[in-house]
């Protein structure tokens, strides 16, 4: 497990950590006290608790654990995990909680998990204990309030409120509500178990030393303002809202080029690798190896009828889950037949693939033959078409000979039963012009009579013979000897008929229900390889090329690079190389005019870097990767210039703190904008602060893109000079008057922003641009900044005949008229502003 942390300290001690250990050989005579002191550190370890909170909610995890080895709370982000909590048993194998503590009221899948969890006998002595909260231990604003009043002794007593509130923001992502809800159902845990201070006095809070963040063994760490600003996923909404439940659409993103998913759970694992990125190069060349053989052109028809069969492949859980509760729908019959016939034609043509590729050979052996049985079992019993009809399951004919009986007296029922409303007729009264025998299910055979015309009253409707039932559409029904010896007879063919085959349906959903484990591998492979087509489509229709993995490069290195959606919206789009790595040129340091593609240098690098730790092919004609734990980004996002001011510049500033703190020598950080909306001066310190920061950190500094127009960065030599930093910038070419941009990264530092070029071709007047370039050059002067004279006469005529409007609709006889306040309030505020 990767942890990167707030403060320096020493590494958790806790199992599963990722803490490295060495190996010494035993001595080879007996060394004085050393047994006594290794019974001590024993003791240490064994004192060292971990105490773990989660919370389930809406397919995502939010967890939090704290250690008492170190006095550190560690947490991860919310994550999307499955109904099986795959995620969940990875952190508890990895940390091995003392105890686990959630809300009291848990969905069904979380109260299964926990209770097998506590049951199991061979975690022991590891077992953890299971602790139920309060829901409203858990409450959203509680748990924040829990944050922020926290007596933290890494944070200096003279914070204010507000200050410390944006420290914490810096740390914790407030916008993960599963998590916020998480540690602060875990704080009260601690303050009431009194963890490590049980022997204290009261007023002796549970020692916090620092909040870390921590990730899973091989899983990338990139936080939700790098989805939003690299539009790896971009959510929109949806024209037709009254037709989606969200009222939102997947809109222009990485997301939504690469999704050809053609079943449910091919998306969802898609979403899944996405929110997932991984360092696992075993993991990420097997996905590679499966795109690259459907990219080959003779295998182009292979991958078409793949996706054809994938198409068929549905919500299996789903369907068990209704089978289970006895609940199933007559449709589900029908969908889980093709899902089944489905995967056995997804297992026969990946059994004439090479079985050298992993994915390929499960599919082949793990699609066992309880697929056929299903199948067969489904396609025999099941009559699609009459269940459609009746709206219920119903089995073929030469099933079950009992219901093939009964059914065939019900076919032949109606012609029978007119024979018997004849015979009927001949002892009714003559006045009844006809009448018929009906069945009804649940109550049997009537004699069905119409109403004559003397049938008034209810009395009226006594008929010797036969008993009355009941008065419906003007026809009296009745019930006759005949129609109870029919009863007797063939009773309540309809009912039975349906019991019968519900039994059978019983019968056919436990014979399923028992293969259920084969349904449920046959829905990971196939949504796996169903992945793993979609990108190996994108890639044949976008030109991109296979990654590699180089655990010595220590960085990355790209060749000709392409921005993936940049280049679907151009009309010409011109490729970039960029090569950082070891101990040199980690820091780049990119400048140029505005508009000459800085940003999409930095968003390009982060998106093939985040594409080829996804196991997709990325636009490049090359690209190499080396160990990256996590991508953080701080670049200017249009959406968030709706904030207010203040807001978006805490934002961003949060944006970069959460890098500083995070950020070790394998994380990828891309700084864009960074000063945007402050004062030059402040900015520009901050900036160089940063730098300066992880630069000190000499080879352990991240691999930093930075794109500013702060050219007194590089003038005023705010950074040092040696081999970690590289300048590069945007080539141009002036032509004229004209500013040629070649988007091409270079080695070397712009020599001026060329802002009045970038405002001219953005549409504004020659005049406000004339006037910027003197403001600017008085700026760089030193020279005072006088009002321009024209503007100002302007101004004054303006407000002059403002005022003289005012004495002109002035009314003099008008008895309420106060001269005095109309002097002081209307005409002494206009005379100050034209004198």
């Amino acid at each position: 497990m990767a942890s990167t942390g707030v403060i320096p300290g020493r590494m958790p001690q806790g199992p599963g950590l990722g803490a490295s250990s060495a190996s010494f050989p035993s001595p080879a005579v007996p060394v004085p006290g050393l047994q006594e002191v290794e019974g001590e550190e024993e003791d240490e370890e064994e004192l060292a608790e971990i105490h773990l909170c989660v919370l389930w909610n809406a397919g995502h995890l939010g967890i939090a654990y704290y250690d008492t080895s170190d006095s550190t709370i560690h947490f991860m982000p919310d994550a999307p995990d499955h109904e099986s909590l795959k995620l969940l048993q990875r952190v508890l194998d990895e940390v091995s909680p003392r105890s686990v503590v959630t809300s009291a009221k848990q969905d069904e899948a979380m109260t299964q998990f926990l209770g097998k969890l506590a049951s199991q006998e061979h975690r022991e002595p590891r077992r953890p204990e299971i602790v139920y909260l309060p829901s409203v231990d858990f409450g959203l604003e509680i748990s924040k309030q829990r944050l922020l009043c926290g007596n933290y002794s890494f944070m200096p007593d003279s914070m204010t409120a507000t200050e410390k509130i944006l420290f914490l923001s810096s740390i914790i992502p407030f916008d993960c509500l599963l998590l916020v809800r998480a540690l602060g159902g875990l704080l009260k845990f601690l303050s009431r178990r009194r963890i490590g201070v049980e022997l204290e006095d009261h007023n002796v809070n549970v020692p916090i030393l620092a909040f870390k963040k921590f990730v899973l063994t091989h899983l990338v760490s990139i936080d939700q303002d790098t989805y939003s600003v690299l539009q790896i996923f971009k959510s929109e909404s949806h024209p037709s809202v009254y037709k989606v439940a969200s009222g939102l659409k997947e809109g222009l993103s990485l997301f939504g080029i690469l999704n050809r998913c053609r079943c449910k759970w091919g998306e969802k694992l898609l979403r899944l690798w996405f929110t997932r990125p991984t360092q696992d190069l075993g993991e990420l060349n097997s996905r590679l190896d499966v795109i690259q053989f459907f990219l080959l052109p003779q295998n182009l028809d292979m991958a078409q009828m793949l996706h054809r069969l994938l198409s068929h492949i549905k919500n299996v859980p789903l369907i068990l889950k209704r089978m289970k509760l006895s609940n199933t729908k007559v449709n589900d019959w029908h969908v889980l037949y093709k899902t089944v016939y489905s995967a056995l034609g997804l297992r026969d043509a990946c059994r004439s693939l090479p079985q050298s590729i992993q994915l390929f050979r499960d599919i082949a052996q793990e699609f066992s033959d309880d697929l056929h049985h299903i199948a067969s079992l489904i396609g025999k019993v099941v009559d699609f078409e009459g269940s459609l009809a009746e709206n219920r399951f119903t089995v073929l004919p030469n099933i079950d000979p009992e219901i093939d009986e009964k059914k065939r007296r019900l076919v032949g029922l109606p012609s029978f039963l007119t024979e018997v409303a004849r015979k009927e007729l001949e002892n009714l009264d003559s006045r009844i012009p006809s009448c018929s025998v009906i069945y009804i299910p649940l109550i049997g055979f009537l004699l069905s009579i119409p109403r004559l015309p003397f049938m008034v009253e209810a009395s009226d409707f006594e008929i010797d013979g036969l008993d009355f039932m009941f008065l419906s559409e003007e026809k009296l029904h009745y019930r006759s000897a005949r129609t109870k010896e029919l009863d007797t007879l063939l009773g309540d063919l309809h009912c039975e008929i349906r019991d019968q085959e519900t039994l059978l349906m019983y019968q056919l959903q436990c014979q399923v229900l028992a293969r259920a484990a084969v349904l449920s591998r046959v829905l990971d492979l196939a949504s796996r390889l169903d992945v793993l087509l979609a990108l190996a489509s994108a890639a044949r229709d976008y030109g991109y090329s296979r990654p590699r993995y180089s655990p010595l490069l220590h960085g990355v290195r790209i060749q000709n690079g392409r921005h993936p959606l940049m280049e679907l919206c151009a009309r010409t789009f011109v490729p970039n190389s960029v090569e950082c790595g070891g101990d040199k040129e980690r820091v780049k340091v990119i400048t140029g005019p505005n508009s000459s593609g800085k940003s999409i240098f930095l968003k390009q690098v982060g998106l093939i870097t985040f594409m080829a730790l996804v196991g997709s092919f990325v636009p490049a004609e090359e690209a190499e990767i080396g160990p990256v734990d996590a991508i953080f980004t701080r670049i200017h996002s249009c959406e968030s210039i709706s904030l207010g001011l203040s807001t978006f510049m805490i934002d961003l500033n949060q944006q970069v703190a959460k890098a500083v703190n995070n950020a070790t020598e394998r994380s990828l950080v891309l700084i864009d904008e960074f000063g945007k909306g402050t004062n030059t001066v402040d900015g520009l310190a901050l900036l160089a602060a940063v730098l300066q920061h992880w630069l000190a950190l000499g080879p352990a500094c991240p691999h930093i893109f930075v794109a500013t127009n702060f050219l007194s960065l590089v003038q005023l030599q705010l950074l040092p000079q040696g081999p970690l930093v590289q300048y590069l910038t945007m080539e141009t070419c002036e032509d004229g008057n004209d500013l040629v941009f070649f988007y091409q990264v270079c080695k070397g530092v712009a020599s001026a922003s060329h802002a009045s070029h970038t405002a001219t071709q953005a549409g504004l007047p020659d005049r406000l641009v004339a006037r910027g370039k003197e403001v600017s050059d008085l700026i760089r002067r030193g020279r005072p900044i006088t009002p321009v004279k024209e503007l100002q006469k302007e101004t004054q005529m303006k407000n002059c005949q403002t005022l003289v409007d005012k004495f002109l609709k002035l009314d003099l006889e008008d008895p309420s008229l106060d001269l005095d306040v109309f002097m002081s309030q209307e005409v002494l505020p206009a005379a100050a502003s034209i004198l």
